[in-house]
């Protein structure tokens, strides 16, 4: 965030030129006050809301996700530097997921009976909590925030969006989405402040819970907070997947699904494939087809639709991940392709393959990895490969390549993860719990009622007749 002569302002700047897109006065006091108070004030009739507005407004909102797809990829693309196909592809997970609540969310919300066997009636009702604070990343600056959003609202609660400052823009847009769905004013609202400040409202009377997307010390700060005010928290934060391919592995699958795990969204994204950990009687091939692969890549700017790898977000996050690749090469990591920051305006970065052992003290086979940058790894057997795959302070995701589905349920018992996902790369789909163990956070969201359960009161009401 920078200050100028007046209020505060925030500029997202396009990271394939490092000209300014646009510049945000950030919110004050009083306008944070009157976003909360708005909230607050929208939930307590939100809440007694009937499921068919519900279902409406959600159906509303997967319509105007799509009646915006071009003002709402652009902005993607040049706030963070997604490659347009992929931006316009996210936006199409919004509206889909959006979809899927409408469809299902009755289901997830209906009363469940209990049978006590005493002649009581005992339900359990599931009872929205209030305004929920959801602070989110720029990684998906859309997909973030309706994951969270879809099953929140459903529920019954209200929904304030503190949006990474780069991507300002894209929140914005996203109240407007809801807006133009007919939500109520204050069921949807984004506010434009710091991080610092995110964590001090998190204490506010009017805010029920928290849902952070972001780094792992981010999850702490914001943890700590909630805990302060003994509210409900979600974190999902960061993620080291392991890619594991077994001797066998359909190796030119594997080869074409791993470039795109690691690389689609210029390999920002936590659950990006990030270590390749392959056993030794086809890791040799596998690493020259996958480093060819990475190596044709086509980069270029994101709005060109023919562009496969587009700029990092920042140049400092670019920057930071040159700094990574350079201290695992000194730590003894050996470099296939890439390893460069091309000479040129903008956050730009080669795609990187680099191999190191199973031992290497190596930040890439230590660190989260967030830019095209991935490790490959040789390991004896699949022993070693799960023990490899679980040395990891994070455990969100991870990919398990065999054609033995005994074996890969075996295995799958065995790896220290939230979600594994066999001859598949890792992903988030509105159907499925998504979310981590260890480091990579804690609760859920998405999965229907998974999505819903960390803000939902499951309140008992048990009837004795007398």
């Amino acid at each position: 965030m920078s200050a100028t002569a007046g209020p505060a302002t925030v500029e997202s700047i396009d990271p394939a030129n490092g000209e300014v897109v646009e510049t945000y006065e950030i919110f004050s006091e009083g306008q944070i006050d009157a976003a909360l108070d708005l909230a607050h004030s929208a939930f307590g009739e939100w809440r007694r809301s009937p499921w068919a507005p519900r279902a409406e407004l959600m159906s509303g909102v997967a319509r105007e996700l799509r009646a915006m797809d071009d003002e709402l990829a652009e902005t993607v693309s040049r706030e963070m530097g997604k490659p347009i196909t992929e931006a316009r592809a996210e936006v199409e997970k919004c509206a889909k997921a959006a979809d899927y609540y409408a469809e299902h969310g009755e289901g997830f919300l209906a009363p469940e009976a209990i049978d006590t066997g005493d002649g009581r009636k005992v339900a359990v009702h599931k009872r929205p909590l209030g305004v929920v604070l959801a602070i989110m990343p720029w990684n998906y600056p859309l997909w973030q925030a309706i994951r969270a959003a879809t099953p929140i609202v459903s529920a019954g609660n209200a929904f304030v969006l503190k949006h990474a400052s780069n991507v300002t823009g894209c929140g914005l847009l996203l109240e407007r989405v809801f807006e133009q769905a007919g939500a109520a004013d204050g069921v949807f609202k984004t506010i434009v402040v710091s991080g610092r400040k995110a964590s001090e409202l998190i204490g506010d009377r009017r805010i029920a819970g928290v849902t952070l997307t972001g780094s792992d010390a981010a999850g702490v700060a914001v943890g700590e907070a909630a805990g302060r005010a003994i509210k409900p928290v979600v974190l999902e934060l960061g993620g080291s997947d392991p890619f594991i391919v077994l001797e066998d592995a359909n190796l030119e699958k594997a080869v074409e699904v791993a470039v795109t795990a690691r690389f689609q969204n210029t390999g920002q994204s936590c659950i990006a494939a990030k270590r390749f950990i392959v056993v030794e009687a086809v890791a040799e091939e596998f690493e020259e087809r996958f480093a060819a692969a990475a190596k044709q890549l086509r980069r270029g700017a994101p709005l060109d639709p023919e562009t496969q790898l587009g700029p990092m977000a920042r140049e400092d996050l670019r920057d930071e991940l040159a700094g990574i690749v350079r201290a695992s090469e000194a730590a003894g990591a050996r470099i296939i392709t890439g390893g460069e920051a091309p000479d040129e305006k903008g956050a730009w970065y080669e795609p990187t393959v680099v191999s190191a052992t199973h031992d290497s003290q190596a930040p890439v086979m230590r660190e989260e990895t967030f830019g095209p940058v991935a490790a490959v790894v040789r390991v004896a057997d699949e022993a070693a490969a799960v023990a490899l795959a679980n040395e990891s302070e994070f455990g969100l995701g991870s990919s398990l390549w065999t054609q033995d589905h005994e074996r890969a349920e075996r295995l799958a018992a065995d790896i220290e993860a939230g979600m594994v996902f066999v001859n598949a790369m890792t992903a988030s789909d509105p159907r499925i719990p998504f979310g981590g163990v260890k480091r990579s956070g804690i609760g859920r969201e998405l999965g229907g009622e998974f999505g819903m359960r960390a803000f939902l009161n499951m309140q008992s009401v048990v009837t004795t007749e007398v």
